[in-house]
């Protein structure tokens, strides 16, 4: 996967930095989290995984420097070192070869490895599309998303009993006191669109936006207040599935 990149986190205090910072317990690593703004808002998802006396962090290419750079700004006095690890990340949903993971989001998402093995052809957009899986550069943008909109409690991207993380108080008052008015949602389209079109609805209002579609369906993020026949994408008709 050239789309992927590896920190690794070494130091007696990785864990402890580490778990004070991103939204998932890491003590039960192999695990999928976030880091937050602290205003709650998402800045990269990545998967969390032991390696030896050090800590792999899986993240989005285009997100690792800026993921490493907060971390570091992070670090202070903490006795963490964080650098790049030069494998490469391999997935797929067949037989998977040795020390492989499971993807900790959804068992339809297959297994990830790290240097070792090779991608398969699985249709990852396909499978995202019908498990309604964000994704980062598509539904997921920083400083804009907020992950329980995105799905993270579904896909064990945050846990609720864990302590402090930067941007939780957000994400908790999110969480109790709080309905969601907007979220993803999967939909039926006519026709295929350009991701990020604007979903209207008859009246000419935006409802939402369509994202990564596949096999006639696709990502959405609607406003729920707004979902109703009707709507359309750059012309093509689209409904909730």
């Amino acid at each position: 996967m050239t789309d992927r990149r590896l920190l690794r986190l070494t130091g007696p205090e990785k864990e402890d930095f580490l778990q004070g910072l991103v939204t998932n317990d890491i003590t039960h690593a192999p695990a999928y989290a976030a880091l937050l703004t602290p205003q709650g808002k998402y800045l990269a998802d990545f998967f969390v995984i032991p390696d030896g006396d050090g800590i792999l962090l899986d993240v989005a290419a285009v997100q690792a420097d800026d993921l490493k750079k907060r971390l570091s700004m992070y670090k202070l006095r903490a006795k963490v070192e964080i650098n790049d690890d030069p494998r490469q990340v391999t997935r797929g949903t067949g037989a998977a070869p040795d020390g492989a993971i499971a993807d900790p989001r959804d068992p339809a998402l297959g297994w990830r490895a790290y240097g070792v093995g090779s991608d398969d052809d699985t249709d990852w957009d396909a499978i995202r599309v019908a498990h309604l899986v964000p994704e980062a550069g598509a539904e997921l943008i920083p400083n804009d998303s907020y992950i329980l909109e995105h799905d993270f409690e579904r896909l064990k991207g945050v846990d609720f009993r864990k302590g402090c993380y930067v941007g939780q108080e957000v994400t908790a008052r999110m969480k109790h006191k709080t309905t969601l008015k907007k979220g993803l949602r999967r939909v039926v389209l006519d026709g295929e669109v350009p991701s990020g079109t604007p979903i209207l609805m008859a009246d000419g209002r935006e409802a939402g936006v369509v994202h990564t579609q596949s096999g006639g369906r696709g990502i959405a993020y609607l406003r729920f207040d707004r979902v109703a026949e009707g709507m359309t994408a750059d012309g093509v008709s689209v409904r909730v599935e």
